[in-house]
């Protein structure tokens, strides 16, 4: 490094990794990152993983993959030479069994037998690698309930929230059913349990509505923590659209609170809502039935971003239960991507020395990602380029993935990474065109 460069240390927080494995059905067909990215087929790109400094990598043993048809015995090829060569390299597996997904094609995210159903292919692979320590049965519950209960994007493609609430906690059930049957093999596996953290903000007339939105974003974690019981902000709500009071009764009763909270964070996970449709793209407007309106990025709105260490904060102060930062990614040129792992990084790092217990940053995307600026409704191909670059010859190392060497190590990284990115610029200039227009307004009147 230069001598420009300054020095970042590590303070004992882990650089964990995670390549984008989404197999999302839409209709009856599969989106499936993997496949698209070719990691199913380069065992090496385990090894330029581990050269970068990874600690614990988010490993997609995916029910699709391996256990697709239940009347045929599972596929362990790639996963059994992964899973050798994630230990020769010294690199700890955070099972994933369903990222996005909704198992094969004969379930489905209403299905009242997928609970048992995942439990068994869980089951299959403790059994294998009983060794394995950490486990995400299901990436963001809350998430893919929402995009496939509520938004319609994703099988099995409803807009209710009946189908919502019943999405959610089919998962929240497969998620402790996968880890009671994990657990039959190895008492001592532990849950990372992932869902997106994000904030909402609205003008006075949504404030009921961002309310509900900042209550509804913690239902994976308070369903699994048991702590949904009557008095719950949302118990009434889960009620009414379906859930009965035996079966929240039951994971209140019985837990599966997670060892490790993962919290997945973009830019675009905080919102704003505002009534003034006029003012946003028609691709932003919708509504809840009573008002129509935009939701747009905080980042694009009027007001300030809560941002990372404060939506952190909340989930720690919540739960006081170890944190991880399972995803950080954003999809921009390589000098914003590096500036955003490096905001999240440093923001764990200050959060650390602060006392919250952060145990690790992980850079997701690895590879890069396939069509979610579509959110993998349409197979076009778009792709977002990742910490590596896919080429023919394989995976190349880039600046950003030198970038996550240093910082894993502790070593020095170029000044220029403070600067703002794109994001705070953006925000900057919307709250200064907010005070000049509030000025102008107090002159008039």
């Amino acid at each position: 490094m230069s001598e420009m460069s300054e020095t970042v240390p590590n303070l004992g927080l882990e650089l964990w990794g995670g390549v984008e494995c989404s197999c999302v059905r839409v209709g009856d067909a599969y989106v499936d990152q993997l496949t698209q990215n070719g990691h199913r087929n380069r065992l090496e790109d385990l090894d330029a993983f581990a050269a970068i400094g990874i600690k614990k990598l988010r490993m997609p043993l995916l029910w699709e993959h391996i256990w697709p048809d239940a009347n045929q015995p599972p596929d362990w090829g790639w996963a059994d030479a992964a899973m050798a060569r994630l230990q020769a390299l010294g690199i700890e597996p955070i099972v994933g069994l369903l990222h996005h997904g909704s198992g094969p094609l004969d379930t489905h995210l209403l299905d009242p037998t997928l609970p048992d159903r995942l439990a068994a292919f869980a089951y299959q692979v403790a059994k294998r690698y009983p060794w394995v320590r950490y486990y995400t049965p299901v990436n963001e519950p809350l998430t893919t309930a929402r995009f496939s209960g509520l938004y319609g994007l994703w099988y099995p493609h409803h807009k209710a929230d009946g189908s919502f609430v019943r999405a959610l906690l089919t998962q929240v059930q497969a998620v402790r059913a996968a880890m009671s049957a994990v657990r039959s093999v190895n008492p001592f596996a532990a849950l990372v349990q992932t869902d997106d953290l994000g904030y909402t903000q609205s003008t006075p007339r949504l404030a009921y509505q961002a309310s509900f939105e900042n209550e509804r974003r913690w239902l994976s974690y308070d369903l699994l923590c048991g702590h949904v019981r009557p008095g719950h902000a949302l118990y009434k709500y889960l009620r009414r659209y379906g859930a009965s009071a035996q079966e929240l009764a039951a994971l209140a009763v019985r837990p599966c609170k997670p060892a490790i909270l993962g919290i997945n964070h973009y830019i675009t996970s905080e919102r704003y809502l505002d009534a003034h449709l006029e003012r946003y793209p028609a691709q932003t407007h919708g509504g809840n039935g009573v008002h129509r309106y935009a939701d747009v990025e905080t980042c694009r709105s009027p007001v300030p971003r809560l941002g990372p260490a404060v939506l952190l904060r909340q989930a720690w102060e919540r739960y006081h239960i170890p944190i991880a930062v399972t995803e950080a990614h954003l999809g921009c040129t390589r000098d914003e991507q590096m500036r955003w792992l490096f905001q999240m990084w440093t923001t764990c790092q200050t959060l650390r020395r602060q006392g919250v217990d952060i145990r690790g940053c992980t850079a997701w995307a690895l590879l890069g990602s396939f069509d979610w600026d579509s959110l993998l409704t349409q197979a076009r191909g778009h792709y977002e380029r990742g910490v590596f670059d896919l080429t023919p010859e394989g995976i190349q190392p880039t600046e950003v993935s030198a970038l996550l060497a240093d910082l894993a190590a502790g070593q020095d990284v170029a000044p220029t990474l403070r600067q703002p990115g794109w994001w705070d610029v953006l925000q900057t200039e919307a709250l200064r065109r907010k005070r000049q227009q509030q000025t102008i307004e107090a002159i008039a009147a």
